[in-house]
This record gives C-alpha cells, sequence and structure tokens, in this order.
C-alpha cells in the first residue's frame, strides 16, 4: 500500500474550470462526464454499480475510503466508474470486515483519482452550469495537452454504453428448483437485484443485452425483468424493441433506472437527457397509486417525458413522482403486465422503503406461472 501525498493532480472542466489537488489511486489520466452522489455511504456500491459506466464520480461525503473495501459489497466483479473525486481520501481504514484499502484497490483496478478538492465548490458548480466532460490527470500537468485530450472524449448524449458493461455470455443465478423463472436482460445490472429476485423465489437466467426476443422467450420465462445500466436509452434500439415484444406478448415486465426508460420509449414515451440527474440515497418519491412516499436511491443522468405521457394517458399511467422536482419516478402500461421504476429499490447503498415492488412484480410473475 502506497499514498501519493506528493503528487499533484488537476480536475480540468469542460468550460475551463480548474481544479488542483493531489492525485489518489493509479498514477494516469482518465475522463468522462462528471456526475456527483450525495451518499454518506456505500461508496463500494457506487463504484461497482455498472450504470456509471464513464462518469466521474465525486463524492460529497468528505471522508472516502476510511472504512476500506470488502468484496461482499461488490455490485459487479469490477470497478465501473471512470474515475474518482473526493475531499479526503482515507488510506488507512478501521474496519476489521474489509479486505483491503481503497488505494490498493484502485492500483489493483487501476482507477485514477484526484482529492484535496473542495467538492462543495465543484458541486454547486455542476448543480448550476449542468453535466459536462472533464479529465482529471496526475501525469499531465500541462493545460493546453489536457484541453486536446478533453476535448476528444464524447458526449453522454446519444452514447450506447449498455452493451460494453453486459455479459457476453448468458448465466444462471438462484435455485434451479425455485417456483419462478426470470428472464434478466443485463444492460449493466447491479448484483444486489439479483439477490432480491432470488430471495422471492426465483430462478433467473441473465441474457447479454442484445439477446433477441425470440432466444429468451425459448428459455419459458414466467416474466422479464430489463436492468439498470449507463448510457443514453434513445441509443438502444435492440432494447426497445425488446420490450415492445414483451409487451405484444402481455408478458410480466419490470424495469429499473435504464429499463424504466425502456419501457417508457416502447410506448412512444420520449426520454431526455437531464441538467444533472439524480444521484444518492434520500430522494423523495411519492407512490401515486397508495398515496404513500419512500425515500429512495437514486443514479440517473436522463429522464422519462412527463408531458409526453400526459398526451397518452389512454396508454401510460404515472405511478411515481419525484417530490422534488415533480419529475416521473415510475409508470405502468394500461391494460398489460408491465411497470418500471426510475429509482433503485433494492437500494444498494440505501434505504429499503420500496423494496415491495419486488413483491408486486413477482405477484404478476405467479399469475403468469399458474395459467
Amino acid at each position: 500500500m502506497k499514498e501519493n501525498a506528493d503528487q499533484s493532480a488537476y480536475l480540468l472542466l469542460e468550460d475551463g474550470t480548474l481544479f488542483k489537488g493531489r492525485a489518489a489511486g493509479k498514477i494516469g489520466t482518465t475522463a468522462g462526464e462528471i456526475c456527483f452522489n450525495t451518499g454518506m455511504t456505500g461508496y463500494q456500491e457506487i463504484f461497482t454499480d455498472p450504470s456509471y459506466f464513464g462518469q466521474l464520480m465525486v463524492m460529497t461525503n468528505v471522508h472516502i475510503g476510511n472504512y476500506g473495501v470488502t468484496q461482499r459489497e461488490r455490485e459487479s466483479g469490477s470497478i465501473k466508474i471512470a474515475g474518482l473525486i473526493c475531499r479526503n481520501y482515507n488510506v488507512h481504514y478501521s474496519r476489521k470486515r474489509a479486505d483491503e484499502s481503497i488505494q490498493d484497490y484502485f492500483e489493483a483496478e487501476s482507477l485514477v483519482g484526484i482529492c484535496d478538492i473542495d467538492t462543495r465548490a465543484l458541486v454547486r458548480h455542476i448543480r448550476s452550469k449542468g453535466a459536462m466532460n472533464a479529465i482529471i490527470s496526475s501525469e499531465i500537468s500541462d493545460l493546453d495537452a489536457l484541453r486536446a485530450k478533453l476535448a476528444e472524449v464524447p458526449q453522454m448524449a446519444g452514447l450506447e454504453l449498455a452493451s460494453q458493461v453486459s455479459t457476453t455470455e448468458g448465466y444462471d443465478f438462484g435455485d434451479e428448483q425455485a417456483p419462478l423463472r426470470l428472464a434478466v436482460m443485463d444492460y449493466g445490472v447491479k448484483n444486489n437485484i439479483l439477490n432480491c429476485f432470488a430471495e422471492r423465489g426465483c430462478y433467473i437466467r441473465v441474457f447479454p443485452a442484445k439477446t433477441p426476443f425470440e432466444t429468451v422467450k425459448q428459455w419459458n420465462p414466467d416474466g422479464y425483468f430489463l436492468s439498470n445500466g449507463p448510457g443514453d436509452p434513445a441509443s438502444m434500439s435492440y432494447a426497445v424493441d425488446f420490450a415492445k415484444a414483451v409487451i405484444a406478448e402481455d408478458a410480466p415486465l419490470f424495469g429499473i433506472c435504464l429499463g424504466h426508460q425502456l419501457l417508457a420509449l416502447s410506448v412512444d414515451i420520449p426520454t431526455y437527457k437531464m441538467h444533472h440527474g439524480h444521484r444518492g440515497l434520500n430522494h423523495p418519491v411519492k407512490n401515486l397509486l397508495s398515496g404513500r412516499s419512500e425515500i429512495t436511491s437514486q443514479n440517473h443522468g436522463f429522464g422519462v417525458d412527463a408531458q409526453a405521457i400526459a398526451k397518452n394517458t389512454d396508454r401510460v399511467e404515472v405511478t411515481h413522482v419525484n417530490l422534488n422536482d415533480d419529475t416521473v419516478e415510475g409508470i405502468r402500461v394500461k391494460g398489460k403486465k408491465a411497470f418500471s421504476v426510475q429509482y433503485h429499490p433494492e437500494a444498494s447503498p440505501g434505504p429499503h422503503d420500496a423494496r415491495y415492488l419486488f413483491d408486486e412484480f413477482v405477484t404478476l410473475m405467479r399469475g403468469q406461472a399458474a395459467n
């Protein structure tokens, strides 16, 4: 384990804003869309969430690394963020159950980061100016060279990234003797989503992102799940076509985050790039069907067009809304067994207020299996 205490690092934003800090993780250069997460804990789950693929993550909690890392808290097989930006980078940790330090972890997975940044000022800037590309470097100090590299980074809008984080081969998860069979379309699925289904009696087969519907259907599932994942949903015509095919079959269909956006697109509701997105563990959402509110874990930079839904109420119903900004947090397709939410009911990390959604979907699947 080593620290980069004397190694300077630079963070340059697309609009020219520059921050100087100290190197964290591997010495190198990395770039992507900059975003921030307001969660007070769960940094390792955030680092390994495939939905963050291609993004530089600003952690607003001041201490990162203070409880180390452990294999048990990974949401995928590897780190998915493109780089880390934080205030206090704590190489030394106190938790006995930890397997290693954050520095050893980052070096093993070649992650570049920067610390000793005024993250409060940075987040206020992003909230004001909006999401944008940025570059971190602990090896290049020439600003012209950094600007040139940053200019080569593609914008998130229009990027198809899900197939890059999806499994390349299908695999099974859970008890083969379980009463229900669930087909999971892997656009960047989190481990704890699979756990939540398996705990409710589902035997799961995880399919690569671009698997055709007819191939998945041959497995004879009782339901279909559209997972979370990175990138612009409007660039995923293959996934939109898959959702349309499931709806045409009138089979149970559930989507989370990116899966929510794909379900909307499949019923002609467009999506849009948000100003700076929702990322954190304490977003208030109201369930319009029950009248109850829940605190949710969220991670998304695209949203579903509420005005388009208002013009298509004969087919689509809004079921959940965000109490901070009234954005659409859940929909269902009328007359079908298809629904979705924008947030993460598995909440890893985060509160468990919304795990009832897994129960509701499993109930739909039981009805399908009985027919």
